[in-house]
Parts: C-alpha cells; structure tokens; sequence
C-alpha cells in the first residue's frame, strides 16, 4: 500500500469509528509499523486533519473532507460499474444503507476508495457470501461519499446521472 493509499485507509478508518483507534489495530490494517503511523498521522495533521492522540488510540476530531448522500437506482450487474465511477473520480464510497418499510435504515460500512476494494467487494457479491442491501429494496439505495473538495462530488453526482444511477426524486 502506498503512503497516500495508506493515509487515506487511516482516515476512513478514523472517520468510520466512534472510538479511539489505537496506533496498534491502524499498523495493523495497514501493514506497516506504529513508527510508520505515528508519522502518517503527522502528515495528516498538517494537512488540516484534526486528529487527538490520546492514551486508547486516535480521534478524528473534525475533517477537512466534504461528504455526500447519492440516492441510486441500478442493476446488480451495474455494481462495479457505479462504484468504479466514485472512487475514480476522487470519493469514496463511505456506506450503503436502505430504508426498508419494517426495519427503517439499514446501513452497512463499506469505506471503498480503490480498485482492489471494489474487486474484493464484487468476488465477495459474485461467490455468494453474501447479496446486496439493494436487492431488498428494489435496487434503490443510498450511497454516502466523501471527497476532498465539493467539486468533485458534483462531478461524481454529475456522471452518475448521466449514467443513469442517480434515482429520480418522488
């Protein structure tokens, strides 16, 4: 994983956590040493992350990341497709979640930023471990992204419409 790759791995995970993450599990999920994380974090620092060190682990305080919900409509076989279109233009793909008529929001952490993610997350759909939050819906779901700038979540939701994935509003 590179450092940049990493860095956004460590914030993701930060963001998705309602608790201190210690160095340990971060350089953990990474691959790499607590050294090489306590310099990450660093970095991230100075590049406006408010990131606490506290004695159970690091708090993401506030982000400098801007975040987005996309409610979408699409096809199984359209997936990957969607997915692609968000993390290569710049998101990530934080969540899936449904409003389901008896169970209300079901939400399901997926914090998909790169190619291989997608890959893993598609083989774990197409081998049967497991369908998709969507199917029981009708394909309608919501998706929240985050990027680094506003601009590019109009872009995101600007090809997702053209492709035909932004749902219509009712």
């Amino acid at each position: 994983m590179k450092a940049q790759e990493r860095r956004k791995s460590i914030i993701n995970l930060l963001l998705s956590e309602d608790r201190p993450v210690p160095g340990g599990e971060l350089s953990e999920k990474c691959g790499v040493s607590r050294q090489i994380i306590v310099q990450d974090i660093a970095v991230l620092k100075g590049q406006g992350f408010d990131i606490l060190s506290t004695h159970n682990g690091y708090i993401i305080q506030k982000s400098p990341l801007k975040e987005r919900v996309f409610k979408v409509k699409h096809s199984t076989e359209q997936t990957e497709d969607e997915l692609n279109t968000i993390v290569e233009l710049g998101g990530t793909v934080v969540d899936v979640f449904v409003w389901h008529k008896v169970y209300g929001k079901v939400v399901a952490p997926l914090n998909i930023f790169s190619s291989l993610q997608i890959k893993q997350f598609i083989e774990g759909v197409r081998t049967g471990k497991s369908t998709e939050l969507m199917n029981i819906t009708g394909g309608y779901h919501y998706h929240t992204v985050r990027a680094e700038k506003e601009d590019i979540l109009d872009r995101i939701a600007e090809v997702l419409s053209e492709k035909g994935y932004i749902a219509p509003e009712i």
